[in-house]
C-alpha cells in the first residue's frame, strides 16, 4: 500500500508515545490527526489521559475490543525502543506501523512487513496527511 492508500484506509491509530503536552510533535501531531476525523487511542504509562481520552500503558494492556480496532501503530519513541513496540502491534493485530520523523528500525521494520503489517519510516503523519489530503 502506498501512504495515501495507508492514510485513506486506516482510521484507527494507536499513538504510542503521546505526549499531554502541547508543545510536545507527539501532541500537536496526534490533535491534527483527530481533528482530521480520525480515531486516536494514547498509549503511555505516564499519563491517565490525553485530549479527555483514556490513555494506556501499552498496546498489549489495551481492553481487547480496542485492540481489534487498532489499524495504524504510529509511534514517537527512540528507534531503540521499536521491536518490542512492533511485536506488541503485531500481537493485537494492528495493519500497519508507522514510525515517525527521524524514528527508522530496519530489522523490526522487516519483522513486520513478514507479519504482514504495512510499514512507514522516518515520516511524520500530520505532513504525509497534508500533503495528500489538504
Amino acid at each position: 500500500m502506498t501512504i495515501p492508500e495507508i492514510l485513506s484506509t486506516f482510521k484507527t491509530i494507536a499513538v504510542v508515545g503521546l505526549s499531554d503536552k502541547p508543545e510536545k510533535p507527539s501532541h500537536s501531531v496526534s490533535k491534527y490527526m483527530l481533528e482530521a476525523g480520525y480515531t486516536i487511542i494514547p498509549v503511555n504509562p505516564m499519563h491517565e489521559q490525553v485530549f479527555g481520552l483514556k490513555c494506556y500503558p501499552s498496546l498489549s494492556s489495551l481492553p481487547n475490543e480496542v485492540k481489534a480496532s487498532i489499524e495504524i501503530v504510529n509511534v514517537f519513541r527512540k528507534p531503540s525502543d521499536v521491536p518490542p513496540i512492533v511485536d506488541e502491534a503485531i500481537q493485537i493485530g494492528a495493519k500497519a506501523i508507522w514510525l515517525q520523523l527521524g524514528i527508522t528500525h530496519e530489522a523490526s521494520a522487516e519483522k513486520a512487513r513478514l507479519s504482514g503489517l504495512e510499514v512507514v519510516q522516518n515520516r511524520c503523519i500530520l505532513v504525509e496527511h497534508q500533503r495528500y489530503f489538504s
